[in-house]
């Protein structure tokens, strides 16, 4: 089994009944925090990816403590392989984080953890459009036998907005005490939601959007009221 048929069969049995109505929750709760996007944003496809991925590989039931995949293991693993466990359990210690680009050649993909620095080796044969030594990408690396593979939700920094995110990156780190690791995951959403006001709002300027000032409030787009019942 592949690493896309693997993804697509925990996907199909995460979306079902009656865990369909977590997936709605998940959803609610990623974009709460990520933004919120519309079909006719660019990143539509990438964020509502991004948004499954969350739900597949962190999301927790409240009071509960595995993750969806870890669940589908527990519960599908007399249909699965001994190989397809495996990889369910290498799936579930997948890396969230944003990266640097270090190196691009050969099928694969040299990328660095600003936060850790540490690199690791993407395996990527397909020619990943735009991206080029230097960028900035928020991105989920998924280990499959032996190697690491992008998901289908990597976003994009601007280029132009690199030394802002790296200052604040610095800052972040400097102000974590020693033996703590800086809190990562809602740096993700706030970039996130900047990149999400970046491709609304062309006529603004990058660095009113990219602005890590205390005193700067980020805009955050907020999901559709529920429907008034009848």
């Amino acid at each position: 089994m592949s690493l896309q048929e693997l993804h697509e069969r925990l996907l199909s049995w995460a979306s079902a009944p009656p865990r369909d109505q977590e997936l709605l929750l998940a959803k609610r709760e990623h974009f709460e925090r990520y933004g919120e996007p519309h079909e006719e944003d660019r990143s539509y496809e990438v964020r509502v990816n991004g948004m499954l991925d969350a739900y597949l590989y962190e999301y927790r039931p409240a009071g509960g403590f595995a993750t969806t995949v870890e669940r589908f293991v527990e519960a599908e693993g007399p249909s699965l392989t001994p190989a397809e466990i495996t990889a369910c359990r290498d799936l579930a210690r997948n890396v969230h984080g944003l990266f640097e680009v270090r190196k691009i050649k050969d099928g694969r993909v040299r990328l660095r953890d600003v936060f850790t620095g540490k690199d690791v080796e993407v395996t990527e044969r397909r020619h990943v459009a735009g991206l080029d030594k230097e960028d900035l990408l928020e991105a989920r690396l998924l280990p499959y036998e032996g190697a690491f593979y992008f998901s289908s939700a990597y976003l994009y920094h601007p280029r132009e907005a690199r030394k802002a995110i790296l200052t604040e990156v610095k800052r972040m780190k400097k102000a974590t005490p020693k033996g703590v690791d800086p809190d990562v995951k809602p740096f993700l959403a706030r970039l996130s939601r900047m990149a999400l006001k970046m491709e609304r709002y062309r006529n603004v300027r990058l660095e009113s959007i990219y602005d890590f000032s205390p005193e700067s409030r980020t805009w955050t787009p907020r999901p559709p009221p529920p429907p008034k019942q009848g």
